[in-house]
């Protein structure tokens, strides 16, 4: 099948795909949009089933990125990268000395961050062969890992809804199910329980669990059940999916938002939460904090302050999002694609 007629091809700007047999790098690079700036979004580092499923992730991913920095107000385009995790024994740091290399080449055209499976030691990494990277922790302009913005815009993101949908002020006394706990699955988790939310949670991983169990109190259920589970919020925070049809009928949750990116499995999905009165938390908006932080650090002045004025104004955005969505009856999905395509000039 070419490229072309990929159903996730959305007239990207450019589709890169790199290899080096030597440190096992098989890699993609999409860059989807450049109208605002520079392509910048995290790379994902993952066990593929294939490479074919490996590019319908970079493809919607890099769509998202320039939705997300859209809707977020940055001056940034949407791209991201993604790279199969070899089987067996590799070397990590050739494989990101590798990756670097490949990120150069593009030119410019793609800023490089963390994603899932890539750490800011990564990061560090990838700079020795390129300076087409954010997310690091040392340089004038460095803030380091950008998961706590990430989590911090998430937070605030779900105050909002939780105002909107359920008329209270804050998520005191409300559970929520929490679908994945790593960097920015643990902090929201951490943030919900200190403003006095119930937790429950599941993931892969029984340490993070484990530790969730002990340091937050939360409950622990199995990674099969967590979106079923009676809650006022379902965060997914895991892989993208979540909301599919084998799934959706289980949501007990009057809200879901989350960390995850592609959360609905399909774009329909968005009106399967509507008709059963769930107000979905469109992700590219709920979770834009991690990115305003890279933008912060490749502007090349890190402010703080900017960063932290970002991040609030994706509240004002989500109010603008679930009003124009109960006015018109439409789900949340379609009128923040149909907003960030505006702001794109699409």
């Amino acid at each position: 099948m070419s490229i072309f007629s990929h159903p996730d091809f959305d007239n990207h700007e450019g589709v890169y795909t790199f290899s080096e047999p030597e440190s096992g790098l098989q890699c993609f690079i999409a860059v989807h949009n450049t109208n605002r700036g520079p392509a910048s979004g995290g790379t994902r580092f993952w066990s593929y089933g294939s490479d074919s499923d490996a590019l319908t992730d970079v493809l919607r991913l890099s769509r998202a990125m320039s939705y997300k920095n859209a809707m977020a107000e940055i001056p940034l385009g949407g791209g991201k990268g993604v790279i199969l995790r070899p089987e067996g024994d590799f070397d990590r740091e050739a494989l990101f000395a590798a990756y670097g290399r490949a990120v150069e080449k593009v030119g410019g055209q793609y800023i490089t961050a963390e994603d899932v499976g890539v750490s800011p030691d990564d990061m560090r990494i990838i700079k020795t062969q390129t300076d087409f990277v954010a997310g690091l922790d040392e340089g004038d302009a460095a803030s380091g890992d950008p998961s706590p913005h990430t989590a911090d815009g998430i937070f605030r993101g779900l105050e909002v809804a939780v105002k909107h949908k359920l008329g209270v002020e804050g998520v005191g006394g409300l559970i929520v199910a929490v679908q994945g706990l790593g960097h920015v699955g643990y902090d929201l988790a951490r943030r919900l329980k200190k403003s006095g939310a119930r937790l429950i949670v599941a993931d892969i991983n029984e340490a993070a669990v484990q530790r969730a169990a002990e340091e937050l109190g939360a409950e622990i259920v199995s990674v099969d059940v967590i979106h079923a589970q009676e809650a006022d919020i379902f965060a997914p925070c895991a892989l993208g999916g979540a909301i599919n049809a084998k799934t959706i009928d289980d949501i007990q949750a009057y809200i879901v938002g989350g960390a995850a990116n592609n959360q609905l499995k399909t774009p329909d999905m968005g009106a399967e939460l509507l008709k059963r009165d769930i107000l979905y938390c469109p992700d590219y908006v709920l979770n834009a904090g991690g990115i305003i932080n890279v933008a912060a650090e490749v502007s090349g002045t890190y402010d703080y302050a900017w960063v932290d004025a970002k991040i609030e104004g994706l509240r004002v955005t989500l109010k603008e999002i679930f009003t124009r969505s109960e006015d018109s009856a439409r789900p949340t999905n379609e009128i923040a694609d149909e907003m960030a395509r505006e702001r794109l000039g699409l």
